[in-house]
């Protein structure tokens, strides 16, 4: 059967594929609008298995914050290359999933690809449309929601790299922005020494160890040096504990405390494409 260019272009709009793909998927459907969005899927999902083995290190990396700043979103929708990420249309296409990731407040990637896209096809069903479009490998790969009394999103320049943070209490513009940027720019391992993974702490101490020993120091010296260089590790490392940038003589714990007494840090996130 013929296909009119108006079925076309109406199966552009709804699925974003290209015209050439939309034309294909009305002519193998014989017409069928719901059939030809099915075909489109599932070459998405073909493109989507034979790119299996691929990198997806480039991308969008965002956080969004609701409007009464108690819920917040840190996401990464990746792709395969630059050219894409750059891309107005991928950009947004990453933007409605964090929107949509904001609104329903899924705890995992899965919750979130199994929640609706719009009216007719869910979340993981719009990346396999996106794969299929692009023929480029497309998933989310990092995804954290956040909840506090009050939250701040951070979006460096760039779409790279973004932070959420969570706060005990209300904060002012100013000391939310603070916060966000010294944990964009000193990239800390976690709130507090406490909170520091016990994984990540036998490594730095194995780590300490074997240097230490290789600078020929005493061993009945070892454990103790490996402690102190443990301690550098969480100043250097955990936010509450690293020096304010602002100010150096102080460290980001003072610095709260210098607001309010009682304020500190509740939940903290962040992403980066390395």
């Amino acid at each position: 059967m013929a296909i009119t260019a108006a079925e076309v272009n109406k199966l552009r709009q709804q699925t974003g594929a290209g015209m050439m793909d939309c034309k294909k998927a009305l002519e193998e459907s014989n017409g069928d609008f719901e059939a030809a969005v099915d075909f489109l899927r599932k070459k998405g999902a073909k493109v989507a298995a034979n790119r299996a083995d691929r990198d997806a290190k480039e991308g969008v990396v965002l956080a969004k914050t609701s409007s009464d700043n108690k819920t917040a979103v840190v996401i990464s929708v990746n792709c395969e290359t630059d050219f894409v990420a750059k891309n107005a249309e991928f950009i947004q296409f990453a933007e409605t999933v964090a929107g949509i990731a904001l609104d329903k407040k899924p705890t995992t990637i899965d919750e979130l690809k199994a929640l609706s896209y719009n009216s007719e096809i869910t979340v993981g069903d719009k990346f396999m449309e996106q794969v299929g479009k692009i023929g480029e490998k497309i998933d989310i790969g990092y995804y954290q929601l956040i909840t506090a009394e009050q939250v701040v999103g951070y979006i460096h320049p760039g779409n790279r790299l973004a932070v959420g943070i969570g706060f005990s209490k209300k904060v002012t513009d100013e000391v939310a922005k603070n916060i966000a940027m010294q944990a964009a720019a000193m990239a800390p391992v976690a709130i507090d020494k406490d909170d520091v993974d016990q994984e990540m702490i036998n490594r730095e101490l194995d780590i300490a160890r074997e240097t230490t020993r290789a600078e020929g120091k005493a061993e009945d010296m070892v454990e103790k040096i490996a402690q102190g260089k443990l301690n550098k590790f969480y100043k250097e490392s955990t936010l509450l504990n690293q020096e304010f940038f602002i100010d150096n003589k102080q460290t980001v714990r003072q610095y709260l405390q210098s607001v309010d007494k009682d304020l500190t840090i509740s939940a903290y996130k962040r992403y980066s494409l390395a």
